[in-house]
């Protein structure tokens, strides 16, 4: 039981991995009828929504991309700022998704970025006060780790709805902007899920730690 968990914990998340770069790789061959760079997929979509004052520049590093709610830019990788193919398409509108729902106040997103500095803090001293509970034998200190843990937990699970929203927006704009024909929103939207997967299967493996803790847990006090 023990080695299909741990089986479960660690091949889940190079699963989707797997997929997420074996989609993109697949679709980033695939050029977009439109032939817009993901740079211009990203401005037109800014500009539609009257968000000229976001930037959107490259940044280095495979598939890097994402939304600076401090510094209002969108960042690219150069593969996708460069690049006019459906792949590009998706992630640089999937970038401005986040950017809309920035200035639209989404609610989740607020959330999430008001759990950064606890998520923060659990990720980097949840396990320590862990491991010291657990061969220490000490339950106070095991439950304090697992409510640090539980606070990254809940900054994971709340980062679902932000990413599938930004995904749905990405597909209205797309599609609505004329960036790709009605033929061509399979194929985009296989981009948009395959990346999806990786919150999906963080946020799982991330609950069954948790409940795997709490089951230690439990047991420590019944003993105690």
């Amino acid at each position: 039981m023990i080695l299909i968990y741990f089986a479960i914990v660690i091949l889940v998340p190079i699963w989707a991995q797997f997929r997420v770069k074996g989609t993109y790789k697949k679709y980033s061959q695939v050029s977009s009828s439109s032939q817009y760079r993901g740079a211009e997929v990203a401005r037109k979509i800014l500009d539609d929504n009257g968000l000229y004052h976001v930037g959107v520049e490259e940044t280095r590093g495979y598939l890097s991309d994402h939304y600076d709610p401090r510094s209002k830019t969108v960042r690219l990788s150069s593969g996708n700022y460069h690049g006019h193919s459906v792949a590009a398409a998706a992630i640089a509108a999937h970038e401005v998704g986040h950017a809309i729902q920035d200035q639209e106040d989404y609610s989740f997103l607020r959330f999430r970025h008001a759990l950064v500095p606890v998520a923060n803090l659990g990720s980097n001293f949840s396990w320590i006060l862990v491991m010291i509970g657990i061969f220490a034998q000490m339950s106070n200190m095991l439950l304090l780790g697992i409510i640090f843990m539980a606070a990254a937990v809940l900054f994971q699970l709340v980062t679902l709805p932000v990413e599938f929203n930004a995904s749905n927006r990405a597909m209205d704009q797309i599609v609505s902007a004329g960036i790709i024909r009605n033929d061509e929103e399979r194929e985009t939207k296989k981009v948009l899920n395959a990346a999806a997967l990786t919150y999906v299967a963080a946020a799982a493996v991330a609950v069954l730690e948790l409940l795997r803790l709490v089951l230690i847990y439990t047991g420590m006090t019944r003993e105690e």
